[in-house]
């Protein structure tokens, strides 16, 4: 036994998949997969048997402390991943680890489901602009969406006519030719700016701490002030994670300068924004809203904001899709040196 993976459920609650594709990528036959159960509090050392044979190690939401370094004399390369990805390992294992010349990998970002969350983020935009989740709702209970097939819905200049059924008083029709404007240009901000361009839309972002390139492969203008940014939205997409230096980063100046109609598009976080702005503005039909993130999750059944005509929502899902958790264990398991 070379390779050993160790995994506990309350990892695989949040990261299906994940185990079993990095027994695929390490091969069968070479490792062994041990899978906890739902009550097992021990530390690594405590659930291995012999350890003398293994070369390279995982753990997924298993403890792990000094003394279980010793479990395993031949250890040279080893993942040790908390529960949910984000506690750190403490200082004295990585320290023992260096002493033993154990080279010790870690997730290096979350680009693994960027690319999920930005095409989540796209279909909230085009759902909102074409008002598709509301037409579909509709047509459940009635006939009457279907009369938007009809010419005499034409009655004159500026009425809705024949197929017709964007909301004119928001953002509607195509992404192409709007001003998409995006806070953040990371994993998912700088994706998102590449697919509305490449749909025709007019595309600046503002981040700081970003380097040059990130916008220039997203085919984004670099807007140096958040406060111009908002001024000519018609699509405001604010995409970073949230952090104590991004909570409320887009503040309630920020929502109230946004044109009236313009979409905001929540995909990442809700709270980066001042969400008691913008709530005041969605609900005063000010602006509309395509959210996949909210302040309170789970949403209230009576919370004003489901199921209104200016508002698309989903329950925090843009992220978790088979091949993000795919990725996920793809980009671990590159860390390792190839297995001779």
């Amino acid at each position: 036994m070379a390779n050993l993976i160790v995994v506990h459920p309350t990892f695989e609650s949040h990261w299906p998949f994940v185990a079993d594709d990095l027994l695929t990528g390490w091969g069968h036959s070479a490792t062994h997969l041990l899978r906890l159960a739902a009550d097992e509090r021990r530390p690594l050392g405590q659930l291995v048997d012999d350890g003398t044979a293994v070369t390279r190690l995982i753990t997924l939401g298993v403890a792990v402390t000094v003394d279980c370094l010793a479990r395993f004399p031949a250890l040279r390369e080893a993942a040790f991943c908390p529960s949910y990805g984000r506690e750190r390992l403490a200082d004295a294992v990585v320290a023992a680890a260096e002493q033993r010349s154990i080279h010790l990998y870690h997730q290096r970002s979350e680009g693994f489901w960027g690319q999920s969350v930005a095409e989540f983020a796209l279909a909230l935009t085009l759902c909102a602009l074409r008002q598709i989740p509301q037409n579909y709702h509709a047509m459940l209970t009635s006939h009457e969406p279907w009369q938007r097939y009809q010419p005499s819905r034409n009655r004159g200049p500026g009425t809705l006519g024949a197929q017709f059924s964007d909301d004119l008083a928001f953002t509607n029709g195509t992404i192409a030719g709007k001003r998409a404007r995006i806070v953040g240009a990371g994993n998912i901000g700088s994706r998102y700016a590449s697919f509305v361009h490449m749909l025709g839309a007019n595309v600046a972002t503002w981040d700081p701490y970003a380097p040059d390139p990130a916008f220039h492969r997203a085919g984004s203008r670099r807007e140096y002030h958040l406060d111009r940014l908002v001024q000519d939205a018609e699509i405001f997409a604010p995409m970073v994670p949230l952090t104590e230096s991004t909570r409320g980063v887009v503040t309630a100046t920020h929502i109230d300068a946004l044109p009236k109609g313009c979409l905001v598009v929540l995909a990442t976080r809700a709270n980066i924004c001042d969400m008691a702005a913008l709530r005041r503005r969605v609900l005063a039909d000010e602006l509309a809203l395509a959210a996949d993130v909210f302040d309170v999750e789970p949403v209230p059944l009576d919370d004003p904001l489901l199921g209104r005509h200016n508002v698309v929502h989903t329950p925090h899902l843009a992220g978790r899709t088979r091949d993000s958790n795919r990725q996920w264990a793809a980009e671990l398991l590159a860390q390792f040196s190839p297995s001779t």
